[in-house]
């Protein structure tokens, strides 16, 4: 009996490798989201300051070498759990795909195709959906998979922000990033659970974002005891259209007003170590935070620890499992 073969499409943003390629990253995000008026093409202002935060932590963003590390562990724990005695006689072998930079998730479902996948299940590594993140990556392998011009099946997880694994996992992080604060300050520091901002649009289409972070931020806070817990988005685009609120700045004035001197920050919204956690809350937010005088440390990101790896695990076959009834 031969043995199948399971294709997993792990989906993130992307980000350029080097400086030179920050242009048309930046041209490319921005043709695709037609909230954007006007000339698409990003001013060298902006192309220069988003070389200097590069800059600022090593060079480059290590997104798309984590990402690549998931998808190696993930593989490795499919492939070597028991997975065929829950799925049938077969091999899971995961894929990377980039939404706006190399290797795009379109060239990444033709290597599938050619690589002989016929089913497949496929994750963006955002935990809580919107039309415009999870569904932009779901449609963006859809009309790769149209385009391949072969039977190729592809299921979707389209979101897992409030899977008991993850809020536990979180929850762990949490209560481990604790003890970075002086020990009678640490029952009562409160914990910020943040997401990257969307275009305030997505709340005219009843859209499930800020309700998927509220209850990832409400079953964390839950597991690990957190008193005083609140939701901000951060890294809103440079854009002229209104975004998500409240933003990070003001919730951190607002803990500063109410008299707490620390804050931890959990981005609960992203599972990698990459610009929007390793500058807009490292450098940009803590600088922020001292000015108000708060002491603002973070949880430390999944990146491509076991408890990730466990909960991608689960998505993956209770996919396959569903697509098998």
């Amino acid at each position: 009996m031969s043995t199948e073969r399971i294709g997993i499409l792990l989906m993130a943003y992307g980000t350029p490798e080097h400086p030179d390629e920050v242009e048309p990253y930046l041209t490319h995000i921005r043709e695709h989201y037609t909230y954007i008026p006007g000339d698409k093409r990003p001013s060298p202002e902006m192309v220069a300051d988003l070389q200097a935060r590069y800059r600022l932590i090593g060079g480059r963003s290590p997104l798309l070498a984590i990402t690549r590390q998931q998808a190696a562990a993930l593989e490795v724990r499919l492939n070597g759990r028991g997975a065929n005695g829950a799925a049938g006689d077969v091999e899971f072998r995961t894929y990377v795909g980039m939404k706006h930079w190399h290797p795009f998730i379109h060239d990444v479902v033709a290597q599938m195709a050619a690589d002989g996948i016929r089913r497949a299940v496929g994750i963006a590594l955002t935990p809580q959906y919107s039309r415009l993140s999870v569904g932009g990556y779901i449609q963006a392998a859809r009309e790769a998979i149209a385009q391949a011009g072969v039977p190729l099946e592809m299921t979707f997880v389209e979101h897992w922000h409030d899977r008991p694994s993850f809020l536990d996992a979180l929850a762990r992080r949490v209560e481990a990033a604790r003890t970075l604060f002086p020990e009678e300050r640490r029952a009562q520091v409160p914990v910020v659970y943040t997401a990257h901002s969307l275009p305030a649009k997505i709340l005219e289409w009843n859209d499930p974002y800020p309700r998927h972070m509220e209850e990832t931020a409400r079953g964390v806070s839950e597991r690990a005891g957190v008193q005083r817990w609140a939701v901000a988005w951060q890294s809103a685009g440079a854009t002229p259209v209104k975004w998500l609120e409240p933003e990070l700045p003001d919730v951190l004035a607002q803990l500063r007003d109410e008299g707490y001197r620390s804050v931890l920050i959990c981005p609960a919204g992203f599972v990698a170590d990459h610009l929007e956690v390793l500058y807009d809350i490292d450098i940009e937010a803590r600088e922020e935070a001292a000015a108000m005088g708060l002491q603002l440390e973070r949880t430390a990101s999944f990146n491509a620890d076991g408890d990730l790896i466990d909960v991608l695990a689960e998505l993956v076959l209770e996919q396959v499992a569903s697509a098998a009834r």
